[in-house]
Order: structure tokens, then C-alpha cells, then sequence
């Protein structure tokens, strides 16, 4: 059963402000817990964001564009992504629905294509987990060496040590119970972390300030000034995508809550995240000659380590590093369980992933899926996640442009047209960058399979809905 029109009975003229947002979802579907407000959707697309990037591997960053071309790359990727912002913003109010890009995609094409663009923008969230659920161990291995201990079996080659996987299955255990508990007490988690990153942050910008030196951030480029922008922007996307999440949480929002505020969120989150990352790099730039940092791992702590001669401003980062991997992992998962749970209501994938807990009207049974899902990645290791990791860096870049060229079929309005013109193009020009094998960073023959695994096993998904 569809929440919404398909695309046969769609009249390509009409106004997308015609339709009611209160007629979504259809009456008799399950429903979920009604609690967000703007800060819990502000904290749920920021925290899915902002990570671990900005501490192990600025260094990289650095080494792509210099101190002005890697602020450069961060701050124009953030405004070049404002127009697919807003066409979320206004697909969201229109179809609050938490399939997000397959419900706005099922509007001009047919349910299959539909459902398989939903399940490929699925990954760009679920794949986060298993990778967060590895990422922890190593963190904590590296504050703590001795937990590289009891090796049980290696994947293409790298060992995987029993300590780090029972933190990451601790880690994913909680998340799920967290999660199962109510939406209100993952959106608590999140503020709490959003908040502690972002008070770090500030913290950081001073202690910069106060101890850095402007002769730091010499040479101001690592390359030719539009090839250090260019090299920056590549790897932006993977790092901004997250903003698009607060869609997928759209029906929990609290009664009254303003439909115009949905962009809002979404706006801030993009924003906030796209200046995060501009002015850490600034930071790290200012406090430390930054062509010393290649290389190294959690640069940004060795840096603030050496500006200030400190040991305790490191412990600092590294522990707002484990804050920023929890934020970052409760956020893709909240966004994946989400759309695994519409998929099911929608009966695009076994209906049972639709169960709703009476108790916390949850999605128990698509909590339970991405749980296992995410442990199963945490046995493979990260040797193997890598490249489907890669394809989930597209698949955010290609959910944008479906959403994109969904909003500029259906809509009339010049204005609105146009912005979602821009959205093609930006969004397309990132697709095309993993696709094309002329430009550097391209899919290798490892994610073109990766890639292929995913969409055969969404259509056995499908099949297995379509019998039942």
C-alpha cells in the first residue's frame, strides 16, 4: 500500500502545495511517536554530520588544499548544497513521510525505480553504523593500545581483536536500546552530544586565537589555488551529507509543529556543519604549522598539543572525538531504522519491518534489522567496509539528485524550478565525479561490485515482499 499518489495518477500540472500535509500518512498505517521539536531536528542532522573526520584525518584535508583551499572547498560545498536543502525543505512539508526520496521519487516514477532510489540512499545512512560500531574500537584502542589483544581472525588481511569487537557490539547494543526506548530519549542523546561537540568547538577557537601565529597558516595553498579548492570539494559531500536526515524523521514531530521549521532545521544543520568543518581547519591552521601535521593521526589533537604544550587539551579532543563518533552513529541509525520501517509500511520490502512497539511506538522490528545488520558488518572489520562505504558516499549525492528532479517535474513555479534546476547540477556534477573514470577517485572495480551486491539484495527485498 503507497502513502501517496503514484506517478500514473499524478497531474504533472499540479501545485505541490495542494496537497495536505495532514492526509500523510494514510489513516490505518502505523504511526509513530509524535515528540521533536526544531533543536531535536537541528541535533539529529547536525550529529549526523559531524563525526570523527575533523580530528583523524585533517591532516589529508590539509594536504588536498592548504589551510584557504581547504576552507575554501568546506565553505563553498556548504552554500553550493543550499538549493537541495531547499528542495527538501519543501518536500518535506508537503510529504512527511520517512521513506523520504522513495515517497517523493514515487510522485513521477514508477514504484519499482521509486523503491530501488530509496534503497540505494538507505545505505548512505546504514552503512555509517557498522562503520562507527569498528571506528570505536580503534579509537579506543589507540588511547588504550593494550585492548589490541586476542586476535580472533583477520579479513583481507587486517586482524580483528576480540576487545574491539565486544565495544563495538556494547556500543551498537545501547544505540538500539536507546532507540527502542523512544524517540525522545535518542533525541535527548543527541542533544546532549551535539551540544558537548559544539561547546569543544567554541573552546577550541579561542585557545587558536589566543596561542596561534598568522605565519602558521603559510603557504596559504597546498596546490595552484583552484586545483586545492577543486581537490577539497571531492570529498566534501561525504562529510556534509547528513543534513537530509531530518526528512526521515518527519512524521515524529510534536503536534503543531510548524511545517516551514522543517527546513529550518535542515538549513542550520547544513550550515552550522559547513562552518564546523571551515573553522576547525582554520583552527588547526592558526595553532600549529600544518604542513607538520602529514601523516599523523589525530592531527588536530598533536596540534593543539603542540600549540599549547599541553597534554590535557589532547584528552580533551580525543574524548570530544568518541562524543562526535556516538552523535554521529545514533544519527544514521535513527535515519536508517526509520526508512527500513517506511519501506515495510509501504510493503516495498517484508511488511514485518513496519512492527511498531505498543509500549514506545517505535520501530522495534527495523531497529532490530539495522542492529543486526550492524553487527554483522563489526565481524567483517573495516577491511571490507571500505568500499561500500565508497558507494554510500554516492548514494547521498544520488538520493539529492532524485529528490531534485522529482520537485522540478512535479512543481510549476518558475522559482521553485529553478532552485531545483541547481540542485540537478550540483548534484549530478557529484554523482558523475565517482562515476566517470576520467576523474581522479572514481569507483574501482571493488565498489562497482559492492555497489551491485546492494541492489541485488534490495530486489531479493522486494521479491520476497511481492510474494508474501
Amino acid at each position: 500500500m503507497e502513502i501517496a499518489l503514484t506517478w500514473r495518477e499524478w497531474p504533472h500540472s499540479i501545485r505541490l502545495d495542494e496537497i495536505h500535509p495532514e492526509l500523510l500518512p494514510v489513516a490505518g498505517m502505523p504511526t509513530l511517536a509524535r515528540k521533536l521539536n526544531l533543536w531535536n531536528y537541528f541535533a539529529l542532522g547536525f550529529g549526523a554530520m559531524i563525526g570523527t573526520g575533523w580530528v583523524v584525518l585533517i591532516d589529508d584535508w590539509l594536504g588536498r588544499g592548504g589551510p584557504f583551499g581547504a576552507m575554501l572547498g568546506f565553505a563553498l560545498g556548504g552554500i553550493f548544497l543550499l538549493p537541495v536543502s531547499y528542495v527538501y525543505g519543501e518536500w518535506v512539508k508537503r510529504l512527511p513521510d520517512a521513506s523520504g526520496e522513495a515517497a517523493y521519487t514515487a510522485q513521477v516514477f514508477p514504484p519499482f525505480v521509486s523503491y530501488m532510489t530509496g534503497w540505494i540512499m538507505f545505505l548512505a545512512y546504514f552503512i555509517v553504523c557498522p562503520w562507527e560500531a569498528v571506528a570505536v574500537g580503534k579509537l579506543v584502542a589507540f588511547l588504550f593500545p593494550r585492548l589490541d589483544i586476542w586476535e580472533l581472525y583477520r579479513v583481507a588481511g587486517e586482524p580483528v581483536f576480540l576487545p574491539r569487537l565486544l565495544l563495538g557490539g556494547a556500543l551498537t547494543i545501547f544505540l538500539a536500546w536507546l532507540n527502542y526506548r523512544g524517540i525522545r530519549a535518542s533525541a535527548m542523546f543527541q542533544n546532549w552530544t551535539t551540544t558537548a561537540v559544539l561547546a569543544v568547538f567554541l573552546f577550541l577557537l579561542v585557545i587558536s586565537g589566543h596561542n596561534g601565529r598568522v605565519a602558521n597558516l603559510q603557504p596559504h595553498f597546498s596546490h595552484a589555488p583552484l586545483l586545492s579548492i577543486l581537490l577539497t570539494l571531492q570529498i566534501v559531500p561525504y562529510f556534509i551529507t547528513g543534513f537530509e536526515s531530518v526528512p526521515k524523521v518527519a512524521e515524529e514531530s510534536h503536534p503543531g509543529f510548524p511545517s516551514h521549521d522543517f527546513f529550518k532545521a535542515i538549513a542550520m544543520a547544513l550550515l552550522v556543519g559547513a562552518g564546523f568543518y571551515t573553522l576547525v581547519i582554520g583552527a588547526v591552521s592558526y595553532i600549529a604549522p600544518w604542513q607538520g601535521l602529514a601523516g599523523k593521526r589525530f592531527a588536530t589533537a598533536i596540534a593543539f598539543g603542540q600549540g599549547t604544550h599541553s597534554t590535557w587539551i589532547v584528552r580533551l579532543i580525543l574524548g570530544t572525538t568518541l562524543v562526535g563518533l556516538l552523535q554521529v552513529f545514533n544519527g544514521n541509525f535513527v535515519a536508517a531504522t526509520r526508512m527500513l520501517f517506511a519501506f515495510g509500511r509501504r510493503g516495498t520490502i517484508p511488511p514485518f519491518f513496519s512492527e511498531i512497539s505498543a509500549d514506545y511506538r517505535t520501530p522495534s522490528m527495523a531497529i532490530a534489522g539495522v542492529t543486526i545488520g550492524t553487527l554483522i558488518g563489526l565481524l567483517v572489520g573495516d577491511a571490507l567496509l571500505v568500499p561500500v562505504t565508497e558507494v554510500g558516499s554516492m548514494a547521498s549525492a544520488f538520493g539529492w539528485l532524485a529528490a531534485c528532479v522529482s520537485l522540478s517535474w512535479v512543481e510549476r513555479r518558475a522559482r521553485l524550478r529553478l532552485v531545483a534546476a541547481m540542485g540537478i547540477l550540483v548534484s549530478l556534477l557529484l554523482v558523475l565525479m565517482k562515476w566517470l573514470p576520467e576523474i581522479p577517485g572514481h569507483f574501482t572495480l571493488a565498489e562497482w561490485i559492492a555497489l551491485g551486491a546492494w541492489l541485488v539484495l534490495g530486489v531479493l527485498f522486494h521479491w520476497r515482499s511481492r510474494r508474501s
